[in-house]
């Protein structure tokens, strides 16, 4: 039987929207969630402005299990958790739950190593000008590592698009959806060779912009 590609153009569009939305609402919640992880992480750590140890371990520790475990993995053990938030374990909106869990301590490791970067003589210069912690952080630490700020960013997001690929392998929708019951399951080839290069375009498209605007803040 030939392969129907009226049928699966309609649904390569859908696949791509599918896997924008997933990415995009993933990458802006893990922000929210990494982004202050990571700061935590860096001020509490021993020798730093705002040092606690018991914060800091707890914390190391938590994220540290989370980046063990692999998304597929991941994907499979919050199904329960999934269920309760979306009241289902499959498609487009489930698929999100699991990239969050995923993305958020990876992208709060990537904060902590950038702001880590920082020289930590601006951090002593501060406090001989009188700054309080909240304005070494705000005024001089994320500052100076914004450049590298927005590289994580661009890492992560890169990260993201082939989580929401894997996703497809248990019903996530988006483009590994379609690579996996067209390509594989139906020995596809031609099918899984454009979600592929779909995916390669956009994780370009992504990297090259993420390379523009460090650069361009880099040179401020």
């Amino acid at each position: 039987m030939a392969f129907d590609w009226t049928v699966f153009w309609p649904q390569l569009v859908d696949g791509t929207i599918a896997t924008f939305i997933m990415v995009l609402v993933s990458l802006v919640f893990s922000i929210l969630i990494g982004f202050p992880l990571g700061v935590v992480l860096v001020v509490t750590r021993p020798g730093h402005i705002l040092e606690n140890r018991t914060l800091f371990t707890i914390l190391n520790a938590i994220i540290n299990i989370f980046r063990s475990v692999p998304f597929i993995i991941l994907l499979v053990a919050i199904i329960p958790f999934t269920r309760l938030v979306t009241g289902s374990s499959i498609g487009t909106v489930a698929a999100i739950v699991p990239l969050i869990f995923y993305a958020a301590p990876y992208f709060g490791r990537l904060v902590e190593n950038s702001l880590l970067e920082v020289d930590s003589g601006v951090i002593e210069a501060a406090k001989v000008m009188g700054a309080t912690p909240w304005q070494i952080i705000w005024r001089f630490l994320l500052p100076e590592a914004l450049s590298s700020l927005i590289l994580a960013a661009t890492i992560a997001t890169i990260g993201l698009i082939g989580a929401s690929a894997m996703a497809g392998a248990v019903g996530g929708g988006g483009l590994g959806d379609l690579a996996i019951t067209y390509g594989y399951n139906q020995f596809e080839v031609r099918v899984v060779v454009i979600t592929v290069l779909l995916l390669i375009i956009l994780v370009q498209l992504v990297q090259s912009l993420g390379n523009y605007f460090a650069q361009t803040v880099r040179r401020k």
